[in-house]
């Protein structure tokens, strides 16, 4: 077996000096195996080939890139046939690969008859129209493929708009670099076009500029309209001071089945990438009874397309403006600690660094012991759950109310049973020390927030 052969995931280290070929990746194919699995794929929307430039990390992150574009592919409707990686210093500026590897590619798929070559990267517009004139078959970088299935998974009105933006910001600047394949482009969340070209309706290769910027302008008015609506509900859980805590997290570590098991929602649960898209807000209670409002967001992923964190950044506000990041890690993944690096960027970018975090590592049921051991050496403060059996949400919940931010202001005052109300909203929302019932009223020493203390004044116990 030559080297160019070898299968990613050999022992041995490549020489970047001595290897440039295109080197195979193992165990990408989705191919069906026997008839019978036809029923499970309604509609086959292309047969690709993915590449890959590993310009820097080790073997085992190469790999590991490829295998999750392998997933997203799938995800998007697609059947995986074959992956190849080449070491470079960096992308070719021309080609992505160079174009003697980019006729290699040709080869490979001519011998896959395959329809569509996904590269692992942003690539330039200059880049997507030279390797397609080389390849001959349609170019899909990954942001183009991540654009594609938040297109799919988009459901109300905002997620749609929002998903419509990035693909329009995207498209901008390869009106005319996209060559034949964006003028082929048919128009539709559920159009037969396949992977890249749902969404934003048909775009052909002459669509003037200044229209698809005015359509841009119409798609940012509409979002900020939607975005007041979201403001006016977080203003008024502010001013009821009631702590918002978010679930963030790398796309299926399973943050809605956490939200479902910590709040009885019944937010979406399905074992796919970007699942959930459109923020899930419940309200719920520690086990002291204060309550505090849990927020599903949209799934992270490494490189998310800038678009698509500009597009959905009111949505993801709800994680930058909390008073608690419950950061989701699936333990079962073979790399953890990437998807940790990854989400801890996406939030950085968002604002929200400086909001305290408390790491969970979910489905603990299923996850290797050693990774478990692993992860709790470099977090100390994690809590490993499981999502599915409930496994650690106990302890998760005390940890919850620990983070929350606590009212400073102490109170001993007893309200009149007129006034039950009052007695209501310390439960709510303050921390409440102790309670006593007396003639004149209920005796309750508790600690609130300033607003409350002032209302509670005039039944000062002292």
């Amino acid at each position: 077996m030559t080297s160019a052969q070898r299968p990613l995931g050999t022992a041995d280290a490549i020489d970047p000096t001595q290897e440039t070929g295109l080197h195979h990746v193992a165990a990408l194919s989705t191919e069906l195996q026997d008839v019978s699995e036809v029923d499970q794929r309604q509609v086959r929307l292309e047969r690709v080939v993915l590449v890959g430039a590993w310009t820097s990390g080790t073997l085992e992150d190469a790999e590991s890139s490829m295998a999750e574009l392998a997933a997203l592919a799938e995800s998007a409707g697609a059947l995986v046939l074959d992956g190849v990686i080449q070491r470079r210093d960096k992308p070719d500026p021309a080609t992505y690969i160079g174009s003697g590897k980019a006729q290699e590619l040709r080869e490979l798929v001519l011998d896959h008859a395959a329809d569509t070559v996904v590269c692992d990267g942003e690539l330039s517009p200059s880049q997507l129209v030279r390797l397609e004139e080389v390849v001959k078959v349609k170019i899909v970088d990954r942001t183009a493929l991540i654009l594609d299935i938040f297109a799919q998974r988009a459901t109300s009105r905002e997620g749609k708009a929002q998903v419509e933006l990035a693909q329009m910001q995207y498209m901008l600047p390869r009106l005319r670099g996209w060559g034949q394949s964006l003028s082929r482009q048919s128009g539709g969340s559920g159009g037969g076009g396949g992977m890249a070209t749902r969404g934003p309706g048909e775009t052909k290769i002459e669509t003037d500029r200044r229209r698809l910027r005015e359509k841009v302008s119409k798609l940012r008015r509409e979002l900020d309209g939607m975005k007041a609506g979201r403001d006016l509900k977080r203003q008024e859980r502010k001013r009821n001071k009631v702590p918002a805590v978010a679930l963030a997290g790398y796309t299926n570590a399973g943050k809605s089945s956490l939200l479902n098991r910590l709040t009885g929602a019944d937010a979406l649960v399905q074992n796919a990438l970007f699942a959930t898209l459109d923020p899930t807000v419940r309200r719920t209670q520690t086990q002291s009874g204060r309550s505090y409002t849990l927020a599903d967001t949209v799934g992270f992923v490494r490189h998310l397309p800038h678009q698509l964190v500009d597009a959905f950044r009111s949505t993801l506000e709800e994680v930058a403006e909390a008073d608690l990041i419950l950061h989701v890690v699936d333990g079962t993944h073979p790399d953890p600690e990437a998807q940790i690096e990854a989400v801890r960027t996406v939030i950085g970018e968002i604002g929200g660094a400086g909001v305290p975090e408390l790491l969970v590592v979910n489905k603990a049921d299923a996850a290797p012991r050693d990774v478990l051991d692993r992860l709790a050496e470099a977090e100390p403060s994690a809590v490993a759950v499981s999502a599915r059996t409930g496994e650690g949400v106990e302890e998760l919940l005390v940890r919850v109310e620990e983070a929350l931010p606590h009212p400073d202001i102490e109170v001993e005052v007893v309200i009149p049973y007129t006034h039950g109300h009052l007695v209501a909203r310390v439960h709510e929302e303050g921390e409440l020390i102790s309670e006593a019932h007396e003639e004149e009223g209920t005796r309750v020493r508790a600690k609130v927030e300033e607003d409350l203390a002032a209302e509670l004044a005039p039944y000062s116990a002292s």
